[in-house]
């Protein structure tokens, strides 16, 4: 497998204070969550001070952005209304922008949120409902914040029985061009577009494996890629592990560098040092510190 270097929509661009270069930087994003019921996320927590803590300590570690979420995405999960969502992590955004000129997102798939969020210091949204939510596109385009378009079927909360994909990867680079359009098309820059496969999002593990084996085909659409592997099941389930055990670390950071070489250039992680560790490691291999 050779390494794969796309042409990129805006290499060098400004999120929020800080400007990245994505074609010679790999960028790794903090995992900050507010959710009681979170299967991945070892460090969630319910206290303010708590997740902010667990930010600043992914700060430290050498994160450059952090991702605050208040709902998970799976689906037997109680109803959580926009204004809950937003009691959850407007507090916990307020004291991550005390800490610096971090780039911080919100995981949200609603307009009212991610507007109250924008109001409380966030740079960019993460959505894993793909602009589908009347509005979102719109706040997006309104407010300049920068965009995470993530491939998922349902979307946050929703029940997806057994999903199915004729080629899974043909199909999320189609859904991902399409919904890349779409925002373009509603006012938002090309230059505030990143995209996500959305890995273990109504797939199972054989279709989250055929993204991480053939993600050039997802990352040749232009826009910076984001993967956001970390601790998942199609991990997991490859391993043989149980959730929680430490190999989930190690098997994220394999996924993570196999994507890199694939020509992603953002990881969504728990583990902030071991991935740092990685991915400085991965674009001196790569020599994306010498473009």
């Amino acid at each position: 497998m050779q390494a794969y270097y796309p042409e990129l929509v805006a290499p060098v661009r400004w999120i929020g204070r800080r400007e990245f270069d994505f074609a010679r930087h790999i960028v790794v994003m903090g995992i900050v969550n507010r959710t009681p019921n979170s299967g991945l996320d070892p460090n969630r927590s319910m206290e303010v001070g708590e997740a902010v803590a667990r930010a600043e300590q992914a700060l430290r570690e050498g994160a450059e952005w952090i991702d605050v979420g208040g709902r998970a995405f799976r689906s037997d999960q109680p109803p959580l209304s926009a204004a809950e969502e937003i009691d959850r992590v407007v507090p916990v955004i307020r004291g991550i922008r005390e800490l610096g000129d971090v780039v911080i997102s919100v995981d949200t798939h609603l307009p009212e949120v991610a507007e109250a969020s924008h109001k409380a210091g966030a740079d960019l949204i993460n959505d894993t409902h793909g602009l589908r939510s009347p509005g979102m596109a719109e706040l997006i385009a309104e407010t300049g914040m920068s965009v995470v378009i993530t491939h998922s079927l349902g979307g946050p909360g929703e029940k997806v029985e057994r999903p199915a994909y004729g080629d899974v990867v043909s199909e999320v680079a189609a859904f991902l061009r399409q919904r890349a359009d779409y925002a373009v098309g509603s006012g938002i820059d090309p230059e505030k577009i990143i995209i996500d496969p959305g890995h273990d999002l109504n797939k199972n593990t054989q279709h989250s494996n055929a993204l991480t084996r053939r993600l050039r085909e997802i990352t040749a659409i232009g826009y910076p890629t984001l993967v956001a592997c970390s601790n998942k099941h199609f991990i997991r389930e490859s391993l043989g592990a149980q959730r929680g055990a430490d190999e989930l670390r190690i098997g994220t950071i394999a996924a993570n560098t196999m994507c890199v070489y694939q020509g992603a250039r953002i990881v969504r992680v728990h583990d902030v040092a071991g991935n740092v560790a990685a991915m400085s490691t991965a674009e001196r291999v790569l020599g994306l510190t010498e473009r």
